[in-house]
């Protein structure tokens, strides 16, 4: 079974800079990480090659740095990683990634099984995994939670609606978007990657896609603009409030009541 897990590198922190004129967050040279929904996917991938055989392939899209993900997930067990780079490619909304995405998949070839974390901790959409499936025209499930059975064609799964759990079985080929904890993320391993140090990883340009036309991606091909783009506001201000218990309980419904909390 070839299975395709869709990975990103996302800013370490909250403290990240945004480009005042396109409200894009910039990536280069912040401290970066795995998205940890991400590694959830990952994990699904290892279980299901456990049991079915196979590969374990991962593709991302970013800058050149975005390659320190690719060997985490090689260090995990990966076995095969793409990435999506050119300038071409910058400033995308969630419609023009998940296009790049869609095309560098059909230029890495056929997977019965691609699986995407839930959502990116830097955009929150939880909508390019959809919207990938979408593109290559094949089913999709999100909000999976769990596993319940696979065979050659098919997967049985159970995903998370907001009052029921709900089972599904789809047919493959088919996209997963994947819940946290539906399994505990393994550790990524010294000796693998040691052992995977020196692996290729295939880089995809614009040249490299299907569809050439450089006006379907980036800022250029999407057709959502950010208005404002800012990092949360951090405040370290405290009180402390000494007295009885009735003392303090109206005092804090008093606060409560003059910051409109209720």
């Amino acid at each position: 079974m070839k299975i395709l897990v869709c990975i990103k590198q996302v800013p370490e922190s909250n403290k990240v800079e945004v480009d005042p004129v396109t409200g894009v967050i910039k990536r280069d040279g912040a401290a970066c990480k795995m998205n940890p929904y991400d590694l959830y996917a990952l994990e699904t991938a290892f279980r299901i090659r456990e049991k079915m055989g196979g590969t374990v392939d991962v593709i991302s899209m970013g800058p050149p740095q975005a390659q320190a993900v690719i060997r985490e997930a090689f260090a995990m067990g990966a076995d095969n990683g793409t990435l999506i780079s050119d300038r071409a490619f910058g400033g995308a909304d969630v419609l023009a990634t998940s296009y790049a995405i869609s095309q560098g998949i059909q230029a890495s070839g056929e997977y019965d099984l691609i699986l995407c974390g839930k959502q990116t901790i830097d955009g929150d959409t939880a909508q390019v995994g959809p919207e990938i499936s979408e593109w290559l025209q094949i089913p999709s499930v999100a909000n999976v939670r769990e596993i319940r059975d696979i065979d050659e064609d098919s997967i049985t799964i159970a995903m998370d609606l907001p009052d029921e759990i709900e089972i599904a079985k789809v047919s493959m080929p088919c996209l997963l978007a994947v819940d946290k904890d539906i399994f505990m993320p393994r550790l990524p391993s010294y000796v693998r990657k040691m052992a995977s140090k020196d692996r290729e990883i295939t880089i995809l340009s614009l040249k490299d896609m299907n569809d050439k036309d450089a006006s379907h991606y980036g800022l250029n091909g999407s057709p959502t603009q950010v208005q404002r783009i800012f990092p949360p506001d951090s405040s370290t201000h405290q009180e402390i409030w000494n007295g009885s218990g009735p003392v303090l309980a109206d005092r804090l419904c008093d606060k409560l009541t003059d910051l409109k909390f209720i």
